[in-house]
């Protein structure tokens, strides 16, 4: 910046010999001046980096802060540059200089000092748009040593999480504008000064070369914008496509509308979701066989009871139907209604398997079942995906007037699935056949569930699988 500036002034200028010294001596001052605050600044910036190697032990805010400062690195280095260096360096030339102008030191017009800041304006920006970039890939290596520090020291991967320090659509724009603005600007002011002046350079090309400045300015303004978008749009489309992908949408395919390097990006997209559809499947398959196994397991030893569960399941989803539940809540409630008795896996055989009335240790043995299912299934990873079938496993044998076990909630205490769940597993328990006794009619247990919403079952869903039935009937 001060060489080119130095070449521009002393090209341009005709001065005496004495006034060329004391330009250039103001020159120096300001460039020292302007060094010492740039350091300062500096070393102000890099003090995080630099406690995150000296010091041994950080906790994890500190060490995240730190990492979200060296990613801030280039942008405080361009303040830097618009502040210290152009502070530093105009103020005071331009200061020095018109001391040097009143006290007849420097023969030179007042405007000159007017344009040679605007020229240095534009340098920083320039510079500025340069060591933006060049900063950001230097300091990948340096983020690299902190993505192994988080692993090797405290465990877990550190990131940004899709935070943006600085668009795309700016540093685009702004950099293709001040690339195409400045040397038309430059070459305007410095042929303009060559010229002798405003006054004297207006009447020999300044008009016609203000039309050209103008054009050139909306050019670039206009074609900065044009790129900047064309940039921005096919990665926006990619974030809003991996955004749907995160809510869970597969059912989604990236538009392939570009010609350029952003098709082989959105076509690797596309490859990489149809992979993903195809593993999602195969999980969701051995997922179904895994809790179809399980229920099977449970049914084949009571072969009274064999296809028990896939029943409830089935009764429990027409009244998730009836009530209009969403479609992933519907698939949590088949799963939980399918292992609703997985917990009489531990329930001795000479108790689940007795034909006579169960005495009262043994009844308190069967009341465990629904605590021993959720403990069973507390144990099978990931414990999230588990997670939402658990209450209807637990539960499935409260009373809505609290009477219930094994933990005597009364009402909408007890979680959705157990409510639902407990009219299913009455409804089947009651027209199947036990060794020590015939299953009733289907008319017998809708009028026993009927009697029961309120006290035994809840009132709505109990109500919505009698009142099913019953208008069903009625239409045969």
């Amino acid at each position: 910046m001060f060489s080119l500036g130095g070449i521009l002034i002393f090209s341009s200028l005709h001065l005496p010999r004495i006034q060329v010294v004391r330009l250039s001596l103001v020159s120096f001052v300001s460039v020292i001046i302007m060094i010492i605050m740039d350091v300062l600044v500096f070393r102000k910036d890099l003090k995080p980096v630099r406690t995150l190697f000296k010091q041994e032990s950080l906790s994890w805010p500190d060490f995240h802060e730190i990492y979200l400062h060296i990613h801030r690195l280039p942008y405080l280095n361009v303040k830097r540059i618009a502040g210290p260096r152009i502070a530093g360096l105009i103020i005071p030339f331009m200061a020095l200089t018109l001391w040097m102008i009143h006290n007849k030191l420097l023969d030179l017009p007042v405007c000159y000092l007017v344009i040679g800041a605007i020229c240095a304006l534009f340098l920083a920006f320039l510079q500025a748009l340069i060591e933006y970039y060049l900063i950001s890939w230097s300091c990948r290596q340096l983020i690299m040593e902190m993505l192994e520090i988080s692993q090797r020291k405290y465990g877990r991967r550190i990131s940004l999480e899709g935070q943006v320090m600085m668009s795309i659509r700016y540093k685009f724009q702004l950099g293709a504008f001040m690339i195409g603005v400045f040397p038309l600007l430059l070459y305007g002011i410095v042929i303009q000064i060559k010229f002798g002046g405003w006054e004297k350079a207006a009447s020999l090309y300044w008009e016609l070369a203000a039309m050209i400045l103008a054009a050139g300015l909306a050019f670039s303004y206009v074609g900065s914008r044009l790129l900047a978008r064309e940039m921005e749009r096919p990665i926006m489309h990619l974030y809003k496509m991996m955004a749907k992908v995160k809510s869970g949408d597969m059912n989604i395919q990236a538009k392939d509308l570009y010609a350029d390097e952003f098709a082989k990006l959105i076509s690797g997209f596309n490859h990489m979701l149809e992979g993903i559809k195809v593993q999602n499947s195969r999980n969701d398959q051995l997922i179904e066989s895994y809790f179809s196994t399980l229920a099977a397991a449970l049914d084949a030893r009571d072969p009274y009871t064999a296809g028990h569960s896939q029943r409830v399941a089935e009764y429990a989803m027409h009244i998730g139907m009836l009530a209009k539940l969403p479609e992933q809540t519907m698939d949590e409630l088949r799963k939980s209604a399918l292992l609703h008795d997985i917990g009489k896996i531990g329930t001795r055989d000479a108790v689940l398997l007795k034909d006579g009335v169960l005495t009262e240790e043994e009844f308190h043995q069967i009341q465990q079942h629904p605590v021993q299912g959720e403990m069973i299934l507390q144990r099978i990873e990931p414990v999230d995906a588990m997670a939402p079938i658990l209450p209807g496993v637990r539960s499935h044998h409260e009373r809505y007037d609290g009477l219930g076990y094994p933990d005597h909630l009364k009402g909408n205490e007890i979680p959705l699935f157990g409510r639902i769940i407990a009219v299913a597993d009455a409804f089947d328990a009651m027209t199947s056949d036990r060794p020590y006794r015939k299953g009733m009619d289907t008319d017998t247990a809708i009028s026993i569930l009927d009697k029961g919403r309120g006290t035994q079952w809840d009132p709505y869903f109990a109500g919505l699988f009698v009142d099913d039935y019953r208008q069903k009937k009625r239409s045969y």
